[in-house]
């Protein structure tokens, strides 16, 4: 076996042992991994409704999802696991990157690196899609290497489907083909070299063409991601310059960044694909808002990369062993690291709890109740959990998700809803966000208008993200709405997450 493939191991079992641990997060799931768990619940022609509906940009991952849960059964671990896997596989192909483009020190360091990386660590365990588009973008990167380094066609025939097998799972990630068209740009390769990569990100953005038009029609999903503030600009900016650092410590001109025979400097794949993804879709949100840092977490491969060669680079410096340094090095930075550790693999680290939500449903219960959710997206807790809501009727809902293939249902117009909350003579439950229930839809402000006026809060429970409130009908000025009955949360619970929007 390759001595660089037995030092790609270790990085590898590091992100699996760091993605094992707290796997179930206290028992708790967040509103994006619910929608994976419903979709993949359903059956493929059931799926196919849905995706012509919305969420069309995830349909090679629910159905990836789907063969999963068939397989291997439906849990935290069979919903999480998979992203671990993929990111393992990343750190692995960061690993084996850094060793092919710089020395297996520098590869190594990257790799450790990488499973340390706060952000890499969150994604890694959540049942989302982003974990396994990290690992495409890192086989891409390694096989372009690996293209520009051979003449054999099969490497870019391999990038080609790579590219596209990210693309499909999200296609944001055809922005790693600006970070490799600098790359190419930096490198200079002969002229039939630069053709084969043209043809082969061509093919690539070809085949994802279907995929982006159809999305385009479903835009409406991503309209809640807010405009790009201070904070967001402050964390990329930060980034940006930590990479920047350890390039220049790094001296990518020094003989050993870029080893003989090799044809690409290691900084010119890792500078443009920790800068260029992340602030082409910045430019992008400025017009329209769809900056998220887990659309563009595969760049945090090139902030790896960065940080290896510069741990390499010191040690040479320090006329320190390579290895000796760079295990001291990322044991301080786990030990730095470990209070951030600690609170992703808790509730508290997501911006809700779908699970806990509904019992605290089950909890305060009673025969008779029916149940509101404002938004209507919050019916996603009863549908992850429906055993919880056993005997209560959702007063708005008039079609089903899988009658009307949405991920929510459909409710009932805003005078509907209003008729149906008046015909009510005992108690309602909501289920809303956190603190302030928003109201965003006429649907949303007919629920709250009919409640204020017609009904008095009774007992209200705020717990990880989400908000049980249980009222009761009004029937008479005795009734007038006072301080409700605030219920703590239930013991061994974690604390409340803090509230945000959804994808």
């Amino acid at each position: 076996m390759p001595k660089t493939t037995i030092d790609a191991a270790g990085p590898a079992a590091l992100t699996l042992l760091l993605g094992l641990w707290g796997i179930r997060r206290e028992n708790s799931m967040w509103r994006d991994e619910a929608a994976t768990w419903q979709v993949a619940h359903r059956t493929v022609p059931e799926i196919w409704h849905l995706l012509d509906r919305i969420d069309v940009v995830h349909g090679l991952y629910y159905l990836f999802m789907h063969g999963v849960f068939a397989l291997f059964g439906d849990s935290l671990l069979a919903l999480r696991l998979p992203s671990v896997l993929a990111m393992a596989c990343a750190t692995a192909l960061v690993t084996l990157l850094g060793a092919r483009l710089a020395d297996r020190c520098t590869g190594l360091a990257a790799g450790l690196a990488f499973a340390l990386l706060p952000a890499v660590q969150q994604y890694a365990q959540e049942g989302r899609p982003y974990s396994l588009v990290a690992a495409c973008a890192a086989l891409a990167c390694w096989l372009l290497a690996a293209a520009v380094d051979s003449p054999d066609a099969g490497h870019w025939v391999a990038y080609s489907m790579a590219v596209l097998t990210g693309a499909l799972l999200n296609w944001f990630s055809l922005l790693v083909l600006f970070a490799h068209a600098v790359t190419i740009a930096l490198a200079r390769p002969p002229r039939a070299t630069v053709l084969r990569w043209a043809v082969a990100s061509s093919a690539a953005v070809i085949g994802t063409v279907p995929l982006v038009m159809a999305s385009k029609a479903q835009s409406g999903q991503v309209a809640w991601i807010p405009p790009i503030n201070r904070s967001t600009l402050l964390g990329l900016l930060l980034t940006l310059l930590a990479g920047a650092l350890c390039a220049w410590l790094a001296h990518p001109k020094g003989d050993h960044c870029t080893p003989r025979g090799a044809r690409l400097p290691l900084t010119a794949i890792a500078l443009p694909l920790l800068a260029l993804p992340p602030l082409s879709l910045l430019a992008v949100s400025l017009a329209h808002p769809v900056y998220l840092t887990r659309y563009i977490l595969f760049s945090h491969l090139g902030l790896a990369l960065l940080i290896g060669a510069a741990c390499r680079a010191l040690a040479l410096r320090l006329r320190t062993p390579p290895r000796r340094l760079i295990v001291a090095v990322m044991a301080l930075a786990f030990l730095g690291l470990l209070p951030v550790e600690l609170s992703l693999r808790s509730a508290a680290g997501r911006v809700d709890d779908v699970l806990s939500t509904a019992e605290n449903v089950a909890a305060v219960r009673e025969a008779g109740d029916v149940v509101l959710y404002i938004p209507a997206a919050r019916r996603d807790t009863a549908l992850v959990s429906p055993a919880d809501f056993t005997g209560i009727r959702d007063l708005a809902l008039v079609r089903g998700p899988l009658q009307s293939g949405t991920l929510n249902g459909v409710e009932g117009t805003p005078e509907q809803i209003a008729e149906a909350m008046l015909a009510v003579q005992h108690r309602i439950v909501v289920v809303s966000d956190e603190s302030a229930p928003s109201a965003i839809t006429e649907r949303d402000r007919a629920k709250q208008r009919v409640l204020q006026a017609h009904f008095v809060r009774r007992s209200e429970t705020d717990e990880r993200g989400r908000q049980v409130t249980v009222y009761e009908r009004r029937h008479s000025r005795r009734d007038e709405p006072g301080p409700p009955d605030v219920r703590p949360s239930l013991p061994g619970r974690g604390a409340p997450a803090l509230h945000g929007p959804s994808s």
